[in-house]
């Protein structure tokens, strides 16, 4: 039976009913099936599309701007914090439980918005999608873009992910890379006839460790590059020299840098071994001087910082659009047991962003 949801209620018992849907990606077509329903039956007026277990509603007044709002149903496991319980009371009120952060409280704000926001000032898209927190080519934003182009652009989208309630612009681009070292076997207790792979690896760990990273200014924001070794492999048994080790390398890059140019910075850093790129995605730039930015800014009344991170409002920046993130809850509790938000920033955040789009 598809659970019923009131858009127009306290945001904050709506995010208490998301949580006790559970949607763990792959898992969010009850959800999804409940979403939809609430959009048919409370937003009049909106067109509604469903691709898969994703849900998209938009408005369609003729305003000059449209601004896309987006947030992923699914969480990742349940770990024992199922169903949401609650502490506190009043504007101390917090609920605790999965996906309460990460980002049923931001899609409760999007929800309650979609069904309530009377004449906003810009065209509206609500983006609902699944499978955000499993690998990158299962994203159901992969999928509406091929299918449902249209329904992705605008000029400024806003991305619910939890950001304690600031406006975290933009975003820094990831690169991941492996760094190969050959050598030649041999039996330990003829240590002289083989070549130690690993023992290559020194000059790549040397490298990382002196690396000085970049903390460029970009858009008056500043982001804090880095460069880490995240892994490493190697070794044959216990009494082998080994012949072959990788040193995996993440690469966190600011905006002001493009992919390819961050690939040929790490390509020249270990110009003398065999670097294979195994994952990688664009930077986002803040857009802070667009219109639509500058309101989110001010209603928020909190100064702008950058993210340092990648989320993706870098799908939406390689449309051409400046993306932020804004919603409730703290990114570091995102994914923990201890997940939990506050009441208060939860309709904060509504109250924000009601001020930003709303006619005024």
């Amino acid at each position: 039976m598809t659970p019923r949801l009131d858009l127009t209620a306290d945001p904050v018992e709506l995010t208490a009913a998301l949580v006790d849907i559970p949607s763990v990606s792959g898992s969010e077509e009850r959800l999804a099936d409940a979403v939809e329903r609430a959009l048919r039956e409370r937003a009049g007026g909106l067109e509604i599309a469903r691709s898969g277990n994703a849900v998209l509603a938009r408005t369609n007044l003729g305003r000059p701007s449209r601004v896309v709002l987006a947030g992923h149903l699914d969480t990742v496991p349940v770990n024992d914090n199922l169903p949401l319980s609650r502490t506190g009371s009043g504007e101390d009120e917090v609920l605790h439980g999965c996906g309460t952060v990460d980002m049923k409280g931001g899609d409760a704000v999007m929800l309650h918005l979609a069904a309530t926001l009377e004449e906003p000032r810009h065209d509206l898209t609500f983006v609902f999608y699944d499978c955000e927190e499993v690998s990158a080519d299962r994203n159901g934003l992969n999928r509406i873009e091929r299918d449902l182009p249209d329904w992705m652009d605008g000029g400024l989208a806003v991305v619910c992910e939890p950001s304690d309630a600031s406006v975290q612009a933009g975003c820094q681009g990831t690169l991941r890379v492996e760094v190969r070292t050959e050598g030649r076997r041999a039996h330990s207790a003829r240590a002289w006839m083989g070549s130690n792979a690993i023992h290559a690896a020194e000059p790549i760990l040397r490298r990382l460790s002196e690396y000085e990273p970049r903390s460029p200014e970009v858009d008056g924001l500043r982001f804090h590059e880095g460069l880490q070794a995240v892994g490493i492999s190697g070794g044959v048994a216990g009494n082998v020299v080994p012949d072959e080790c990788v040193v995996t390398v993440n690469h966190r890059f600011a905006p002001d840098t493009s992919l390819e140019e961050a690939q040929r910075r790490v390509r020249e850093i270990f110009h003398d071994f065999e670097v294979t790129v195994v994952d990688a995605a664009r930077s986002a730039h803040p857009g802070l001087s667009q219109p639509a930015t500058a309101e989110l800014v001010e209603a928020s009344g909190t100064e702008p910082v950058a993210k340092l991170g990648w989320t993706d409002v870098a799908r939406f920046a390689a449309r051409g659009m400046p993306a932020v993130n804004f919603g409730p809850g703290s990114p570091t509790l995102a994914h923990t047991r201890e997940e939990h938000v506050a009441a208060s920033q939860i309709r904060h955040c509504a109250g924000v962003l009601r001020r930003a789009l709303g006619s005024g």
